[in-house]
């Protein structure tokens, strides 16, 4: 069994993503009845357009690490925890006990949940079950034990399928991108902080009346309101704040200007590489509902992805932008906190973007809630370090010089890891129910009011009614 599992982990780490999915997405619409032809060219398209996103996202975040990291030299802080990147955090995880069992639990919970129609999300994002994972590698190095890991791994399995259903509408809706949802941990975590901080911001007066969606300022801007000039004008004062020492002044011009135009043309290429997938995504779809409506009437089935797919709006780009300096002056001012931000800041679109449906793309909201969320994150990333490390330790990873602890913003920032990995260390067996208690009576509640959850999420009125 350990070799076969082995090898099925092997074929992830060796194929990635961008493959994998592909592969994935054939046998399920050939299982879902589309015709073989069909349902190849679909999962083709959704390859190709994944490649498109993610050359397109490697262009933006390399801007934006540059200019991160830039900042931070600039800043001359030391702290001795450092942030190590989600590569490596994805790294440590697979490399893990838990991680070798992922794969077959993070399908088993799948598959059990849609059977008792618990969820409508078919989870073919395999290779983030990463994420899974790492909480579940937490867990075992905080208990010792790996059945209480793979346990933890399996809770979080069915989390993110109650997030990725909860905010599936708002989704659909905000980002035009209908039949899918987005079971991506590390993304769907800052939904109930979005939600709560959003209900808050609504009875400040003066506060709740500020609106800076990329709409409205387009609508008063005119061309200069346009995304592509926004990512501009925004990379501009971010490579500012990066490169203003960076050599001569034909050498800071060249940087400055570099990084506007990268900003400028992820805002109009990432949206466009969307499309492809939605092109491809559509055949999957049609079969889904076919498949489901000769079953089960006129229930639903999504389809769930990275939430990749999220990235390219003009809210999720300007807000991660503006936090990103936000992020590095918090890693200073914050008392106590021993984290270095470094290879992770790139990632902060994927830590925000899921707000922008709760928030109807208000990027002043965006980046009060961001903040919020990388505060507390400071905080959970400062007590998780020796775990994080001690996992790192057993996975084989090598520690970077000068580092006593390690950590990252994905998913060592991420209040849900804490809370997992607290209650089972000082709880045990009964915090593993209390978790599977809590989760589970979340699904209830959810089903038995879909359409007010939704609603909180983001979600209209009209279609969130029809839903429910």
């Amino acid at each position: 069994m350990d070799a076969f599992l082995s090898g099925l982990k092997g074929a992830v780490d060796t194929l990635g993503a961008t493959v994998l999915l592909p592969v994935v997405i054939f046998i399920i619409a050939v299982i879902l009845g589309a015709k073989a032809g069909k349902a190849f060219r679909a999962a083709v398209t959704i390859g190709v357009a994944f490649i498109g996103i993610n050359l397109v996202l490697g262009l933006m975040l390399g801007a934006i690490g540059d200019a991160a990291q830039a900042i931070v030299k600039n800043t001359g802080i030391h702290r001795d925890i450092v942030d190590v990147g989600w590569p490596s955090a994805a790294a440590i995880a697979f490399g893990s006990s838990v991680g070798l069992w992922v794969i077959p639990i993070g399908i088993a919970v799948n598959v059990l949940l849609l059977v008792t129609r618990l969820t409508r999300t078919l989870n073919v994002d395999v290779w983030n079950f990463w994420h899974f994972a790492f909480i579940g590698s937490l867990t075992t190095a905080a208990t010792g034990s790996l059945g209480y890991g793979l346990v933890a791994a399996a809770l979080m399995a069915a989390l993110a399928l109650l997030f990725a259903d909860w905010s599936a509408r708002a989704v659909q809706q905000f980002y035009g991108v209908p039949g899918v949802s987005v079971p991506h941990l590390a993304s769907a975590q800052i939904l109930p902080i979005a939600i709560v901080l959003n209900w808050l911001i609504e009875r400040i007066p003066g506060i709740n009346k500020i609106d800076v969606s990329t709409e409205t300022v387009e609508r008063r801007l005119g061309v200069f309101g346009e995304p592509v000039v926004l990512g501009l004008f925004i990379g501009l004062i971010l490579g500012i704040l990066a490169f203003y020492n960076a050599g001569d002044f034909s050498t800071i011009i060249a940087k400055v200007l570099q990084t506007g135009m990268t900003l400028a043309a992820s805002m109009l290429l990432l949206p466009r590489m969307v499309k492809i997938l939605m092109e491809g995504l559509l055949p999957v779809s049609e079969a889904a509902h076919e498949f489901v409506a000769k079953r089960a009437g006129d229930r639903e089935l999504l389809v769930g992805l990275d939430s990749a797919i999220l990235i390219g709006h003009p809210a999720a780009i300007s807000s991660s932008l503006i936090l990103v300096p936000i992020a590095i002056l918090l890693s200073i001012i914050l008392p106590g906190n021993r984290v270095i931000l470094f290879a992770d800041l790139a990632v902060i679109p994927f830590i925000v973007a899921l707000t922008a449906p709760v928030l109807r793309g208000n990027v002043f909201r965006m980046v009060i809630v961001g903040t919020v969320t990388l505060a507390v994150g400071f905080y959970v990333a400062n007590a998780l370090a020796p775990l994080f490390t001690s996992a790192a330790t057993a996975s084989g990873f090598k520690m970077p010089a000068n580092a006593v602890q390690i950590t990252s913003i994905v998913d060592g920032f991420l209040w849900i890891s804490y809370v997992v990995v607290e209650a089972i260390q000082n709880l045990a067996v009964a915090g593993l129910v209390l978790l599977a208690v809590i989760i589970g009576g979340c699904f209830w509640l959810y089903r038995r009011n879909t359409a007010a959850w939704e609603r909180a999420a983001g979600a209209t009125d009209d279609e969130t009614a029809e839903a429910a």
